[in-house]
């Protein structure tokens, strides 16, 4: 019951947002195309989504030795490098080397299924609350940029890659999340990409929410062109928190480059599509043009799982056979796995 007062007051606060047809007659906020001829790969989409189930594993043992029921098909002869896991914030986060694409692989999880309700309903009441640093107009959700600013994540993901690069060469990086993963995976894109520069990072995120006001989405996007966010169906969460197109920089707005995947439906057929929206981030014949009422939507893309594999909401296994870790400690409340020393270092200039 709880579920579905929610999903009603989504459908009526959604309503009261910017419609598509007053979006279209009232103008869009068009960003300057940053993406360089960048461009949306099916193939690639269809690899990267299976990082972002695979980190909802719990089962840490299996994770780091990738031998998970969702360590497989297109992952096969992934190598982790890390496992990162916040017990205190509940967030969880992998780093390791692919073989296909021949790349850093950063994955981020998102919400637990099981308080993915509680969490779209406080969405829907979230402020722009937070200044990005060295952009005095771009405003940012606080407990995204927190969850991965100030956490554990940020500090033992970028030692995570000084080690990769060192032990495997110049790779490329790829950052994938779903849901709030995909808000954590949007700034650790940006964070990278500042560092190592725009041509080295790329960020594919699934379902996920917006994170910031139209002077973060322009800047976003002039850093980090190498971006997709794939949006499916009716999913509520990239409704959320709502767009307000008449609020100027006082709303929140996605950056681009959406892709929308939906079915349409005539008679006995079905067709698939993929739609490669606009520039603007706002695309009002994208995604923009339902009104995203569905959590079950939000849990699925491409066929693929996007949810834990437990039913607590920060629940986590680890096995007795602790030789399968290189290295286990513990830091400010989160439980690090990884293949490297753990030096108490500062980070080398990267």
């Amino acid at each position: 019951m709880a579920s579905i007062l929610v999903l009603l007051l989504a459908a009526l606060l959604l309503a009261s947002a910017s419609s598509p047809t007053a979006a279209a007659e009232q103008g869009v906020l068009r960003m300057k195309p940053t993406d360089g001829g960048y461009h949306y790969n099916h193939t690639l989409a269809h690899v990267l989504v299976e990082y972002a189930s695979a980190v909802y594993t719990s089962d840490l043992t299996s994770l780091f030795t990738w031998t998970c029921p969702r360590c497989t098909g297109h992952t096969k002869g992934f190598e982790v490098i890390e496992v990162i896991v916040d017990v205190e914030n509940c967030l969880q986060a992998f780093v390791g080397v692919a073989p296909d694409p021949r790349s850093i692989i950063i994955a981020f999880r998102g919400t637990q299924q099981h308080s993915v309700s509680n969490w779209i309903e406080d969405l829907f009441w979230k402020q722009l609350d937070v200044t990005y640093p060295g952009m005095p107009d771009a405003m940012v959700h606080h407990g995204f940029y927190t969850a991965y600013y100030n956490t554990t994540l940020r500090h033992e993901i970028l030692k995570s890659i000084q080690w990769a690069r060192k032990t495997y060469g110049k790779l490329p990086i790829n950052v994938v999340g779903h849901s709030m993963g995909g808000a954590l995976a949007s700034f650790c894109a940006l964070d990278l990409s500042v560092k190592f520069g725009s041509q080295e990072v790329e960020l594919m995120t699934f379902g996920q929410p917006r994170v910031g006001n139209p002077a973060f989405a322009e800047y976003f996007g002039t850093q980090v062109p190498r971006t997709i966010r794939v949006t499916h169906q009716n999913d509520v969460v990239p409704h959320l928190p709502p767009y307000y197109y008449y609020l100027g920089q006082w709303t929140y707005h996605h950056f681009a480059r959406e892709v929308w995947l939906h079915q349409i439906i005539d008679g006995n057929v079905v067709t698939r599509n993929e739609t490669v929206c606009d520039d603007s981030g706002e695309d009002p014949t994208c995604s923009r043009s339902v009104y995203g009422i569905s959590v079950a939507d939000h849990l699925e893309y491409y066929g693929v799982t996007l949810h834990s594999d437990s039913r607590g909401t920060c629940q986590f296994v680890m096995g007795t056979a602790n030789s399968v870790y290189s290295y286990i400690h513990e830091v400010d409340g989160a439980i690090i796995l990884s293949r490297y020393p753990q030096e108490p270092r500062a980070l080398e200039s990267m």
